[in-house]
Parts: C-alpha cells; structure tokens; sequence
C-alpha cells in the first residue's frame, strides 16, 4: 500500500518526510529508486559513542548547574523500587521510558539548543540500539543503579559528580555494546 494511502496524506508530504529523515541521517534517497534506511557499521556506532559520552556529560552538568536543588525529586521518584522489580522481571520498557524521561528533563534544563541539537541527532540514530542494549544480560539492572546515582548526585548539586557519573555510564553501555556487538547490529 503506497504511504499516501495508508497515513492519509500528499506525496509532498511523503517526499518532505523523507528529506527530513534524509537530512537527519536515517534514511539514504536513491534517485528513480526510493529510500533505504542506513544502517550503522561497528565503527560508526562506536564513533557516535566516543561523542555521545561526551555529550550526555555536558547535559548532565549543565541541567544540574541550571536548576534547583528539588528539581530532580521526580526523578529519583521514577527510578524507584517498582522499576527495580520490573527489571527483575524482565520488563525493560519501563527502564527504557523513565531513560527517555531522564533525558528529556535533563536536555531542557540544560537550556543549550546547540547541545540538544546534537543529542536529537544521536538519539535519532541510536535509539534501538538503546532499546537492544537494554535487553542484554545484567544490563539493565546496570543501568538502573547508575542512573539512581547520576540522579542522587543531581539531587545533592554535585554537578561534576553527574557528570562524571554520567560519562561513566555512557562507558558501560558502550563496553556492552563491544562484548555483545553481533547481536546489538
């Protein structure tokens, strides 16, 4: 079924999606052809990493050096027991929801439309890998402690300590997304 059909819309709307998905670095247009989604070789997964630690960092910092000391209680409040027992149950899509709530208040609070910017565009192109890497053995259960520290750390006001928290955790998820690369692509 032609997409103009089945989402109800123009095919100038259909090709500015596709421009847009093309200028953001998802999909690969090919004149007389159609599109291709891109996907990601190790390199460039392992490349965007090195950048992403390195981002998500900055944010971190930055959203704590702009905000109040109770700006993150409803953080800590969502990486709570329940979500503990849910990832012991095996249900990382909550896990996965309370991160994207984490980065979505920690991007507005840093203020920084360059940052978030950037972030969008690696959000962009590694979100189901966040979404695979989640699943893999102990990783979730990882990821829920670090996140409750980056968040105690922001509590407390201790900028560099989220920070480098923060930076930490980006370096565990990318020594998961080494050991377990075949599966992750």
């Amino acid at each position: 079924m032609p997409f103009t059909q089945e989402f109800g819309v123009s095919r100038a709307r259909i090709r500015q999606a596709f421009a847009a998905l093309e200028q953001r670095g998802l999909v690969e247009r090919i004149p007389n052809q159609g599109a291709t989604v891109i996907a990601l070789t190790a390199v460039e997964l392992f490349t965007i990493y090195d950048v992403f630690e390195l981002l998500e960092g900055l944010c971190v910092r930055l959203a704590v050096q702009n905000s109040d000391l109770g700006s993150w209680n409803d953080l800590a409040a969502l990486f709570n027991a329940d979500l503990e027992k849910s990832i012991a149950d095996g249900e990382c899509d909550q896990l996965f929801d309370a991160i994207m709530t984490y980065r979505q208040q920690t991007t507005i609070a840093a203020d920084n439309p360059t940052l978030s910017a950037f972030l969008d565009s690696i959000y962009d192109k590694t979100q189901a890998i966040i979404r695979r890497t989640l699943i893999l053995p102990g990783r979730a259960t990882q990821s829920f402690k670090e996140h409750c520290e980056i968040i105690a750390a922001m509590q407390e006001g201790n900028a560099l300590r989220a920070e480098a928290l923060k930076r930490s955790n980006m370096r565990s998820a990318r020594e998961f997304l080494v050991r377990y690369i075949d599966f992750v692509l």
